[in-house]
């Protein structure tokens, strides 16, 4: 990390936020573009598969010590937590959010695309 610029550091900590929101949108709608482009699924399933287990689990994604090791590398002000609290769950989720709230949250989203991939399947069966 000390071989990077610091002004390099802090766009790649820019692209790595840019890329992590991607993903997110991505693992939570990407169910939706597969009934769209079915081939889709193939690479939203795993992607689903991750970001379940991250809830799940409380796991830290890769991408936030990452994000944030490019952040202090560059001067700027990193954050505590994780990537979900820093940016989505003081946008989307509830004041007050508890580990059981992102456990169903966790589940919600496999039960969800869960959902879309069974109509996707009947769909193909169909034809």
């Amino acid at each position: 990390m000390e071989s990077i610029p610091p002004a390099l550091a802090g766009r790649l900590a820019d692209l790595v936020l840019v890329v992590h929101f991607g993903f997110v949108a991505f693992a939570v709608g990407g169910g939706l573009a597969a009934l769209r482009w079915p081939r889709l699924a193939w690479l939203h399933l795993p992607a689903l598969a991750w970001a379940a287990a991250v809830m799940l689990f409380g796991w830290t994604c890769p991408l936030t010590p990452l994000e944030q090791a490019l952040r202090l590398r560059a001067g700027l002000e990193s954050y505590t937590g994780g990537f979900i609290d820093r940016y989505v769950v003081t946008v989307l989720y509830p004041p007050g959010l508890t580990r059981a709230h992102q456990v169903g949250l966790g589940a919600a989203l496999a039960a969800g695309n869960a959902a879309v991939y069974a109509a996707l399947w009947r769909r193909r069966r169909r034809r």
